[in-house]
């Protein structure tokens, strides 16, 4: 049962570490351009990157399999998951 009483949740507001511009290197940049946008524009981007070339495995989803341009990105290998996709691109990341 609800309670009356119950505190409003609060809105999350936005990580102002997420909303910084950062650089990518020459690597990443083949991705996602290399003028400096946000971390959660970056994300979007390589999302947007994926899906257009259809590298997430279509019976594991959180498996993404990598293109030359990715390879270079992901260390040289050729599948990685979501999770690590991203330890994987902040290398690629000047503050």
């Amino acid at each position: 049962m609800a309670s009356e009483d119950a505190p409003e949740k609060k809105k999350r507001k936005p990580n102002p570490a997420l909303m910084k511009p950062v650089q990518p290197d020459e690597v990443l940049a083949k991705i996602v351009g290399s003028t400096p946008i946000p971390r959660s524009e970056i994300t979007k981007k390589l999302w947007d990157y994926i899906k257009a070339r259809d590298l997430q495995d279509p019976k594991v989803k959180t498996n993404i399999r990598a293109d030359d341009n990715l390879k270079a990105v992901f260390g040289g290998k050729a599948v990685v998951t979501m999770f690590e996709m991203t330890k994987l691109v902040s290398a690629h990341i000047k503050a």
